[in-house]
């Protein structure tokens, strides 16, 4: 048999082991999550054109490129630093919900810094909360999205019968699909911030903890 002692000491080391691995994955994914983030709020391939659309192009939050009818060449408007150029006020307030989102994903990043002053429990749960609110912008960004569909530049592209969440001729591409997995992946993070944070505290057992008192 195992003294207790020296039984607390290999689960202390086996579960500090195992909640660093973690930590560390947890990580990994925060960092993958914001280049996801970055990548769907900077490319402007939300929605595009299709075999039955009348002329071809795609559309981002803000950035969007139309084809001539004639010659069929893109010409490419919109800008995030000119609200201006947008075509439609639903696509702006996606762009501000989603780079709202981004931001506070690389918030998170930021305060991984944090770990090295702070009580990791605290960071962990910061974390988190960053992370969940990064979670509910990028939702309201994607539902806002599709109201912006009625803009006179999207049914240029998309066709008459085009109109609020009703897409028409063209179909959605995947940045946009990219960004509903986001939701997820966020949720999935978040969850994850608050387990380890919440057992940040459980790293030494009871009993191995009043003996190293002692």
């Amino acid at each position: 048999m195992i003294p207790a002692q020296e039984a607390a000491k290999i689960y202390h080391t086996n579960y500090v082991r195992n909640a660093r691995a973690i930590g560390v994955l947890w990580q990994v994914l925060t960092t993958v999550f914001a280049i996801i983030d970055m990548v769907v709020f900077i490319q402007p391939y939300w929605i595009g054109d299709s075999v039955n659309t009348p002329q071809s192009g795609y559309f981002g939050l803000f950035h969007y490129c139309i084809g001539n009818a004639i010659t069929g060449e893109l010409t490419c408007k919109g800008s995030a630093l000119d609200f201006g150029s947008i075509p439609s006020g639903a696509f702006k307030t996606a762009m501000f919900f989603v780079g709202i989102s981004m931001l506070l994903v690389v918030g998170c990043i930021v305060c991984f810094s944090l770990f090295f002053f702070c009580n990791s429990g605290s960071v962990y749960k910061i974390c988190g909360w960053m992370q969940m609110g990064s979670c509910g912008c990028m939702v309201i960004g994607c539902l806002i999205y599709p109201d912006g569909w009625d803009s006179s530049e999207v049914k240029r592209m998309c066709g008459q019968r085009t109109d609020k969440y009703k897409l028409g001729n063209c179909t959605v591409r995947w940045a946009f699909i990219l960004a509903i997995i986001s939701i997820m992946d966020s949720l999935i993070l978040a969850f994850l911030a608050f387990t380890l944070g919440n057992r940040q505290d459980q790293l030494l057992p009871e009993d191995f903890e009043i003996e190293e008192k002692e």
